[in-house]
């Protein structure tokens, strides 16, 4: 019983320990646009990185072209093109531009990622309705930022 009791415990001090080290969106420090240090407070996966990258909340490749991941269908041309983004930026830019664009690159159309506030005309979802009163998410999470940045660091120029 005892030692059930000891697992139970290390278990939620384990989880409190990762979750004391996500930054929360409005605790951000942009110095210039870049983002320092971590949001999550762990390395990013750039296998996840790439999925997020396709998919759901991130759909990057929307908006960017990348030749690596030129299988997926439907490369956006708004954004530029992202081969070679590791050379052209630092991991802190990269951070910063991921989270939230539109603090280096001021009426930016690329969303911002990591925000929950100062938004002008919120809406809910695609449903063209104005968005309640509840708490407003990021689009990504922390560590979801941590993993598209890990996965952009991988493209280089050849």
């Amino acid at each position: 019983m005892r030692t059930a009791f000891g697992a139970a415990v290390a278990v939620v001090l384990t989880a409190g320990i990762g979750w004391c080290d996500v930054t929360k969106p409005q605790d951000v420090i942009y110095v210039d646009g870049a983002v320092a240090a971590s949001l999550s407070g762990k390395p990013g996966d750039p296998a996840v990185g790439a999925e997020v990258m396709n998919k759901g909340a991130g759909n990057c490749i929307a908006c960017h072209q990348v030749s690596a991941l030129s299988h997926l269908p439907f490369h956006g041309e708004i954004g530029p093109m992202l081969d070679g983004v590791a050379d052209r930026w630092t991991v802190a830019e990269l951070r910063g531009i991921v989270a939230n664009a539109k603090v280096m690159f001021e009426g930016s159309m690329m969303p911002s990622f990591y925000r929950t506030d100062g938004f002008i005309r919120l809406g809910d979802a695609y449903t063209g309705d104005a968005h309640g009163d509840g708490e407003v998410q990021p689009l990504l999470t922390a560590q979801q930022v941590e993993d598209v940045v890990a996965y952009l660091l991988t493209l280089k120029e050849e």
